[in-house]
């Protein structure tokens, strides 16, 4: 079970990684959210073992910090 967790995690982070060529037209308070929304949702994730709404939770507070970081 550790190993497909360990998947999981690998595959949103070069979901993440290659999301990030979207950003290029975006202002740089936008491109914090989502950088940080990403973050966020792989931190959620990892810390409550693939926990959806560990997962969603991670993503909000890491979006809210990323567009609050972004002024």
């Amino acid at each position: 079970m550790k190993t497909t967790k360990g998947c999981t995690s690998v595959a949103l982070a070069v979901a993440m990684v290659l999301g990030l060529g979207a950003c290029s037209g975006m202002s740089k308070r936008d491109a914090n959210t989502v950088m940080g929304a990403g973050i966020g949702a792989l931190s959620g994730s990892m810390l409550t073992g693939g926990s959806a709404l560990g997962t969603v939770g991670g993503a909000a507070v890491g979006g809210v910090i990323g567009n609050r970081m972004g002024r």
